[in-house]
Formats: C-alpha cells, sequence, structure tokens
C-alpha cells in the first residue's frame, strides 16, 4: 500500500487521529506532549500515528494536509491543525463539541485495531480485579494483567484466562501478534522489585564508571 493509500485510510478510519512524535504515554516533543495532554483532559478517545516510527507517513502527510509541522490533528478525516490551535480551541471551547461530533467508526473501520482503553475494559469485564497494563500500537499490544485469580494456576492456564477474555478482537483480527504477561500480585511485586534492584545495580556501575573505579 502506498504512503498516501495508508494515511487515507487512518483518516477513514479513525474519527479522532493525532499524528504525533512519540506515543500519548511518551511524547517526544513539548508540542505533542500538550496537545495530548489537552486531548486526554477531555476523555473522549482517539487515535494517534508516531511519525517518530512512520518515516514514509511523517514525510507525506504534510504535503496532504498543507501543514508543515507536528503534531498534526485530524477529525472526521478534517485538518483542525497543530498545538496552538488546539490549545485555543480548548480555551475558547469550541473543541470539544466538535470532537464529540466525531462520527462514530463505520462498519468498514469496525475491522481496524481496538484502542487500548477497549482492549483494558475487555480484560477487566472477564477478569473482575484486574490491574491492566497495555504498552504498544495498533494490533500487535504487550497486556500485563495482575489478578488474583491467577493464583496457584500455570503460566499457560493464566495467559489462556487472559487471552479468553478477548476472544471477540482475536478472531476478528482486530487484535494480533498479542504478548501476554501475567502475574499474581505477590509475583507483580516480586518482578517490580527484580527491575528495581536491576536498575540500582545498572546505576552504580554507571556512575562507577564516570568516576573512574
Amino acid at each position: 500500500m502506498k504512503t498516501e493509500d495508508k494515511i487515507h485510510k487512518q483518516l477513514a478510519e479513525n474519527p479522532i487521529i493525532l499524528y504525533m512524535k512519540g506515543v500519548p504515554t511518551n511524547p517526544q516533543c513539548g508540542f505533542s506532549g500538550k496537545t495530548v495532554g489537552i486531548l486526554t483532559e477531555t476523555e473522549i478517545p482517539f487515535a494517534y500515528v508516531n511519525v517518530l516510527e512512520a518515516p514514509f507517513i511523517r514525510e507525506k502527510l504534510p504535503s496532504i494536509s498543507h501543514w508543515p509541522t507536528y503534531p498534526q490533528l485530524f477529525v472526521n478525516g478534517e485538518l483542525v491543525g497543530g498545538c496552538d490551535i488546539v490549545e485555543e480551541m480548548s480555551q475558547n471551547g469550541s473543541l470539544l463539541p466538535l470532537l464529540q461530533s466525531a462520527a462514530p467508526i463505520q462498519s468498514e473501520a469496525e475491522t481496524a485495531s481496538l484502542s487500548i482503553k477497549a482492549v483494558e475494559q475487555l480484560v477487566k469485564q472477564g477478569i473482575k480485579d484486574a490491574l491492566v497494563l497495555v504498552e504498544g500500537e495498533g494490533c500487535d499490544l504487550t497486556i500485563t494483567v495482575v489478578s488474583a485469580e491467577f493464583t496457584d494456576l500455570t503460566l499457560v492456564k493464566k495467559q489462556q484466562l487472559v487471552m479468553a477474555t478477548l476472544t471477540e478482537p482475536l478472531a476478528s483480527g482486530k487484535l494480533h501478534a498479542v504478548s501476554v504477561k501475567a502475574y499474581t500480585p505477590d509475583e507483580w511485586q516480586a518482578y517490580k522489585w527484580i527491575n528495581h534492584l536491576d536498575y540500582c545495580r545498572y546505576s552504580y556501575n554507571f556512575n562507577c564508571v564516570l568516576k573512574g573505579s
């Protein structure tokens, strides 16, 4: 698929989409971070594309939108603008109604990837006490689930329990290449502690190198 066709497909399938530098949880520029913050405050879901990981889109989109910089917010396939415009619309009260009026995804787009929030909700519906952490984008996600329901289960059984909550999107192709990590609360605490120790060892060794030890 040509880059231009891919962009038009993204715009058609996502009523609200932000082309940004980085991801919402880790923006790679101040303007992208500010725009994400404003959109997040509306509590209206939006899709995003990290143009730093999509160089062809980063290069091609300005010729389609006639907007040279990032981020770029689109609603219903139309360019809204960059950070300054989004901020101005938020302040004058015109942003929220625009986002609320965004057309729902049509049937053709229902095969598009699930949002991270939707994935979290599906898992929590099936595993009531679950703490759900989702990393990645599009159809390729790493899903970490912490639940007391995993107690005394084998690793395979834990993963099967999580995957059972995602049967429909996996069957429809909205999700694929999903990686699942499942922990009991005690296992999760131990995992975080081990990572903390590894970080401390790395920091200690790095400081020793800086000091010439």
